[in-house]
Parts: C-alpha cells; structure tokens; sequence
C-alpha cells in the first residue's frame, strides 16, 4: 500500500508539474516512507510514496516504467504470481518479483481489461507515452481510494484529497448536500461526491481515462446477482470454505510482518483462526483495542478472544485501551486526515489499534471488513428476509422468520413490535424510500437546506429486497465509508490493511446463494458459522450479539474529555447549518438526553471538519 499523485496539465512547464507533482506527494508521505519517487513527462507529472511490501528491493520503486507505459500504483493483486506465470507463457520477461511489473506487462497483454483478471486492490494510473492517454482504474471494491479534479483540460489525482490542494486546480466549496447525508446518514461519500463541490471519486469498479484534455468513466464490473435456487446449504459452505482459505491464502503473500485486527467478533475471528489452523504462519499476531467501565461504557472483547487463545496457543494477542485523555489529545489529528466529517467514534478505536499495530513491528494487518455487507451480518437484514417472504405470498415462512428472530435476540414486547413494523414497512416500501424516511426523520433537521433536496442515488435491483439491501450496503450505504476510514487509520501509521472477504470471487459465490445460506431463522451469515465450525471456537460461533470496535465515544467522551468539542459558537456552520436550532439539540444532549447521541457526535465532527478544512 502506498500514495499515488499525478497531475496531466498541457498549460504547464516541465519544471512547473515537477513542483506541482511533488508537492502532491508530500502531503502525503506518510502513506509510504520507504521512498519517494516521481517522474515527468510533460504534460503529465507522476508521483509515488512507497511503502515496501512484496520485492522490497529498488528495482520495484515507483512510478515503474516498461516500454511506452509508466505506473503509479497504490495496493496489491494477490494473484501476481499466477498472472505472471501466465504472461511469461505468452512471452513477457520480467526484471522483478513484485505485482507492479506485473501490472504493467498485463496491461501490455490485454489493455484496459486487464483489471478484469485482477484479485486484489489497487487504484492505480499508467501513462502511456504513444497513445498520450492517461488510463486509471480502481479496485472492484474501492478498498484502494482515488480522487481527483477535472478542470478545463487538466486533471490531478491522489490517494487523499489533500494530496490535491497543491496541484493548482479548484477543490471547490462545500458540497452540502454531501455534508447533510454525513450528518444523518453516516457516508463519508456519494457515489462520485465527496465533502467538496470539484473533488470526485473514481467509483469502486470503474476505470478513467484523460485523452485530449478529455475524461471518459466507465464500470468495468459489478457484483453479480442471481439467486442459485438448486445449491444445497452443504454445497454453499463447502464452497465457501474453499473460497475463503484461498483468499487468506493469496492475501497473505508478503515480505514484511503481518498481523490480524481482531475485534472478538466473528470475521476476525475466522481470519485468525484460519491462518492458525492452516500451519502458514508460525505465530498470527493479533491488535484489539477495548473500554473499561460501567454500561455501555464497557466494551471489552476480551472474554471471547480467550476462547480463540485456548484453541490456539501459538496466537500471540496485543491490546490497547485508549484512555479519555489519549482520545482528547488525538481527535485533531484524525479530524485533519480524514478528509470528510468521522461519522462515528469506532473509527477512533480503529485508529488506535493501527497504532498498537505498528508498534507491534507489522507493515501488513487482516481485517474482517465486507462480511456483514454480503452475508447479512446487520440485524436489518431480518427486515428483508420477512418483508421477501411476504411478498411472495409464503405467510408462514414470514411469521417462522419473525418469531425466530425475536426469540434469538431475547426481543421485549416493544422491540417485537419494531420488528413487525419495520418489516411490513419494508415489504411495501421501495430502499430508496427508506433511506429517504431516515434521512428525514431520524434526528431534528438543522440544515439550512432543505431535507427533500438532499438527492439519494440508491439502487433497486431487481430480485430479493434482500439481495437489493446488501448490495447498496456495498456500493452506497456503508461499505465505502468503512473502507475509506480503514484506509486512512491504516496510512496513518504505515500499515497496509487487506480484506481478504472481499475477494470478489467470494464476494460473487455469496450474492448467488439462496437467502436462507446467509440468513435464516435469525441467524446471520449462517454459511459462515457452518463453514467455520471446527476451526472457530463453538463460543464465538454461536455469539447472537454483534458489537465491533464501538466506544463509549458518543455518551461518555462528549461529555468529558471532549465536552469542549460542544462548547462555543456554531458560527463556523453558518450557511450550512441553523445555529439556533443546532444550539437547541446540543442543550438537550448536554441535559442527559441520549436519544441523539450519535447524531450530536456528527455534529461535533462536522464542526471540527470544517475549521480544519477552511
């Protein structure tokens, strides 16, 4: 994992994109502070940070030429080594052992599908000096991220957006129907929008090309849909356990250190367990941030992750516990990198396990993002499940689905009630139209535009609802804000953080099973427990909780060592926000009511963003 800048400017000098191009890549040198490399040919600029990962030697530093092409690349393709064998058949020669050369020598082969045989991440951008055309690509998922301005006939992209802010061209102003659906919503992003009016986003599955002063975007895949009827569950698990250990497989591959993200959780867990019942890997470290205290206070996965040490003794566990002083003193920090409003304070946890990571000796950590996005791992999920039920008419099946759910997660009476409105809401109710009812009715408007002309771009496949659900929970909804939090805490330190669930060949074997693989009877990412039974621990298999590196972040911080966050003038939202009714929401938090806790920590964070960003 590295940083990638590069800007394409036929108005500017040699020496003008040099500086430019350079300044681009400071900013963002601690994505890669193995080395520093740039090249220039007129009218374009390319620039690289390194962070050494595979072929740690000089001949794999970037941008890499071969021929005519020239690469800044920022990821990793897993499958390299087959790539490579399958080049050299067709009679590439290669000079390194890395995946860049391979990237290009495929590039040479195939052109622009190459990307099509890629399993891996990446956002990369190859020069080819004969066409005088400019060709970037990003990964299926948009775990690697690019973004970029388009102005007049020059271009400049990076790995961050304030990678940008040297090049010369306009970022814009604020993008407030952006900034509105941070606010209630929790994205980061929108499809190609980001928090500034000129900044884009290369969309996960898309490719760009700049010829002429002119940009062409177009997807080159996307998730496929389409039920298997006649698969048995036995048939899906065995599957999907081939599939997953040959991803760990494959993500795996590395000359450096590596460890796991664990959370005490289920994905993590099968990520440790796996590397360690699989014999690779002679001890599997793992970084797990937890909270001492009373309530809901009190986040400590420890418990489960000893379980997981009992069955692997060769696991070697570190742990960090910020204090609220350790949480004060780096919340500017992470406000500042981040490049959009934190929607929620788990990304501090995750901010500070990366820490614990690298102090830890690692340059490469697992995690076990995407799992809930493509196996059903939210408790909506069950929202879907009855609402297809019901609409096809099989009523029984709907109330077996309801009464399961509610007697697995030991439901009161007025959650029952939830449940069963909430599900006959969605059977009736479009998915753009519900998260329209969110955004509109979650938390007091404060916005000085209005709610009806926040756009929301959500897809409808067609298909289960449930199918419909996760796939924007992947391309819209959630996945692409975990992704870009996960990317930037990892940067922080100088860590490359891979997702082995999201392999796109798993990712697509799980979109075609039967609903019921995933969910059924109230049991979430059911072919995963199966497929995992044996190597994970019963008791974390059989876990009907989900929590994840939550905090005690929107209640106890906020009212304690980052009460400051909420004190003062709101005046720095003026034109984005009401201050009388923002004042309002604040005072009642501050009085002890919770019920918009998260909502007021988006707030603190959308001033913090603001100030930093002005």
């Amino acid at each position: 994992m590295c940083g990638i800048v590069g800007i394409v400017d036929q108005h500017r000098s040699s020496e003008e994109l040099r500086q430019r191009c350079l300044s681009m890549a400071h900013t963002t040198q601690h994505r890669g502070p193995d080395h520093l490399g740039h090249a220039v040919m007129p009218p374009v600029a390319l620039a690289h940070n390194r962070l050494s990962i595979i072929d740690l030697s000089e001949a794999s530093h970037q941008p890499m030429q071969r021929g005519d092409l020239t690469l800044t690349y920022n990821g990793e393709i897993y499958n390299y080594i087959e790539l490579r064998q399958e080049l050299e058949r067709d009679g590439h020669r290669f000079v390194t052992s890395g995946d860049t050369e391979v990237i290009l020598a495929a590039y040479q082969q195939w052109g622009t599908h190459c990307v099509e045989r890629f399993i891996g991440m990446w956002a990369f951008a190859i020069w080819d000096s004969g066409r005088r055309e400019l060709f970037c690509s990003r990964d299926r998922f948009g775990i690697k991220p690019f973004h970029y301005v388009h102005h007049g006939t020059a271009l400049a992209f990076g790995s961050e957006i304030k990678a940008l802010r040297p090049s010369g061209l306009p970022l814009g102003g604020w993008n407030v129907p952006q900034l509105a659906r941070g606010l209630y919503l929790g994205w980061m992003s929108h499809h190609e929008e980001t928090s500034f009016e000129c900044v884009r986003i290369l969309p996960a599955s898309h490719n760009l090309r700049w010829r002429d002063g002119r940009i062409d975007v177009w997807q080159y895949a996307d998730v496929h849909l389409g039920e298997d009827s006649e698969a048995t569950f036995d048939e899906s698990t065995s599957r999907f356990r081939d599939l997953f250990r040959d991803s760990i497989r494959i993500t795996s591959r590395r000359d450096v250190p590596m460890g796991v993200c664990l959370s005490g959780g289920l994905d993590s867990t099968s990520i440790v367990a796996t590397l360690a019942a699989s014999g690779s890997e002679t001890s599997v470290k793992t970084f797990t941030a937890y909270y001492e205290g009373t309530g809901r206070a009190d986040v400590d996965e420890r418990p489960y992750i000893d379980y997981l040490l009992r069955r692997y003794p060769d696991v070697e566990p570190s742990y960090i516990s910020p204090s609220d002083g350790d949480v004060e003193q780096a919340i500017d920090a992470i406000v500042r990198m981040m490049d959009a409003p934190l929607p929620s304070s788990s990304y501090v946890s995750q901010y500070f396990v990366m820490q614990l990571a690298a102090k830890g000796g690692v340059k490469v950590v697992l995690d076990g993002q995407g799992s809930d996005e493509m196996l059903g791992g939210y408790m909506h999920s069950a929202y879907r499940v009855i609402a297809d039920a019901l609409r096809s008419g099989r009523i029984s099946q709907a109330y077996g689905e309801y009464a399961a759910h509610a007697r697995r997660q030991s439901m009161s009476l007025s959650r029952r009630l939830e449940l069963a409105a909430k599900s006959v809401l969605t059977t009736f109710t479009t998915e753009p139209s519900l998260y329209r009812l969110e955004l509109e009715r979650t938390a007091p408007w404060v916005l000085t535009t209005p709610a009806r002309n926040i756009e929301l771009r959500l897809a409808m496949p067609h298909g289960s609802r449930f199918n419909g659900f996760l796939v924007n929970l992947m391309r819209t909804t959630l996945l692409p804000t975990l992704l870009h939090t996960e990317d930037i805490n990892a940067m922080a330190w100088g860590i490359e953080s891979r997702v082995p669930f999201l392999d796109h060949r798993l990712v697509d074997l799980c979109m075609s099973m039967p609903a019921r693989h995933r969910f059924y009877r109230g049991e979430s990412k059911r072919v995963l427990r199966a497929a995992m039974r044996g190597t994970v621990p019963d008791e974390i298999l059989d876990r009907r909780d989900k929590t994840g590196f939550i905090t005690p972040g929107h209640t106890r911080w906020l009212r304690g060592g980052l009460r400051h966050l909420l004190e003062g003038s709101w005046s720095s939202l003026d034109g984005i926000a009401d201050a009388t009714r923002v004042q309002r929401c604040v005072d009642d938090y501050l009085a002890g009511n919770d019920a918009n806790a998260l909502f007021i920590w988006r707030l603190a964070m959308l001033r913090l963003f603001v100030q930093h960003h002005s």
